[in-house]
């Protein structure tokens, strides 16, 4: 298979070897001329961040497995860009991190949960992702001063779990990792420790780091669940080394669950999904959200219209048996997590929310009029209940 001719990368080394990017040498010139996905544009180095175009950045790893899984001409989207990223409206914060923020690094949306984002680097950048605003940049919304969070943990016992996310935290040394965790241990409160990853399928090496075993070890001998969620949108992107680690993660105790975007293009097949969904559920991991991608400035070309998403949804769930479909197919809005459930003879859209701050909302049944070609809540007429 020949692979399409790409951009070449401006991202600063990984810290891993096992997630080196592709790269140039020398310096990049003000200006040059860029192979994209769909062609060709001459760009000055101003132009990237003026148009909120993440940065090029992909690991060998990733790059030979989508090309050796069969699946490039779909799995080439999430990390090659593409014209369309200059033409896709939208916002850079679509679900309100900012005004949920309680102290710098920290969001605090929904009761049990607090959010950690403990650095603004990945190993690999999705072209879809919805912290744009954040990745690949030198980000003031990054955890550093660790007092005030932890000021903030002590004082909201309803928090019973916190994420640990980014970026990626996978990226960090393991011995940074350990530094967080000597800041939430101490926490009765706290249940459970969750990691958010796309590592395991961009760089999985990371996780023979055989020093992973004393950090999970860590976890459980505080009374607490490690958890992992990985982001395996797509069965190409789950390789032998990514099984073998998610085996040897088991082997400690660590619980996994699986989230996945709904991509124009990438996975919009429901075949595709539920085999990817079979595949993690085989390996011991749950299907946890099918999310509908979010209109964010640069990557709204990846949105399903919601009639389109709701029928793959469905049939992902035609097509699993029923221990395998433990997914929710979920619109992460700013309001809260919106569980979409159907669209009716009606001509309405009938979701509830999963999650939300006011407890009183969470698994409410509402409705929409659905209007053609709808992607997000926002895009349909108000007025049903």
């Amino acid at each position: 298979m020949k692979a399409a001719g790409t951009m070449q990368n401006r991202a600063s080394k990984s810290a891993l070897p096992s997630a080196a990017p592709i790269t140039r040498s020398g310096p990049a010139p003000a200006s040059e001329a860029v192979t994209f996905i769909d062609g060709t544009r001459v760009m000055s180095q101003g132009e990237w961040q003026a148009n909120s175009i993440t940065q090029h950045r992909v690991t060998r790893f990733y790059r030979d497995q989508i090309v050796k899984s069969g699946f490039f001409e779909q799995l080439k989207f999430i990390v090659e860009p593409s014209l369309k990223e200059f033409e896709s409206p939208g916002s850079l914060d679509t679900s309100g991190e900012h005004e949920n923020t309680v102290v710098p690094g920290f969001q605090h949306k929904y009761e049990q949960t607090g959010l950690l984002l403990a650095t603004d680097r990945c190993a690999s950048y999705c072209r879809y992702c919805f912290r744009k605003r954040i990745v690949g940049q030198e980000s003031s919304e990054i955890a550093n001063e660790f007092a005030q969070i932890v000021e903030y943990i002590g004082s909201h016992l309803e928090m019973t779990n916190v994420l640990i996310s980014g970026g990626d935290p996978f990226v960090l040394r393991t011995g940074k990792l350990h530094g967080i965790l000597d800041y939430l241990l101490p926490f009765t409160h706290l249940k459970s420790i969750r990691f958010g990853t796309k590592m395991l399928a961009y760089a999985p090496k990371r996780f023979e780091d055989p020093e992973l075993g004393a950090l999970f070890q860590r976890i459980h001998e505080a009374g607490k669940t490690a958890v992992i969620v990985t982001h395996f949108d797509h069965i190409g992107e789950i390789s032998l080394d990514a099984e073998r680690s998610i085996q040897s993660l088991r082997s400690h105790g660590v619980q996994f669950l699986n989230q996945s975007v709904l991509l124009a293009k990438v996975n919009d097949d429901p075949e595709i999904l539920a085999s990817t969904f079979a595949t993690c559920h085989q390996m011991g991991i749950h299907p946890y959200y099918l999310f509908q991608s979010r209109p964010v400035k640069g990557a709204s070309h990846f949105q399903v219209p919601l009639d389109r998403g709701l029928e793959i949804a469905h049939g992902v769930s035609q097509r699993l048996s029923g221990v395998q479909k433990t997914f929710k197919y979920i619109m992460s809005h700013y309001t809260g997590k919106i569980e979409l459930l159907d669209l009716g003879a009606d001509g309405l859209v009938y979701m509830r929310y999963h999650q939300n701050k006011d407890r009183e909302k969470i698994g409410k049944i509402f409705s929409r009029k659905y209007i053609k070609g709808a992607c997000w809540l926002d895009d349909l007429e108000q007025g049903a209940s």
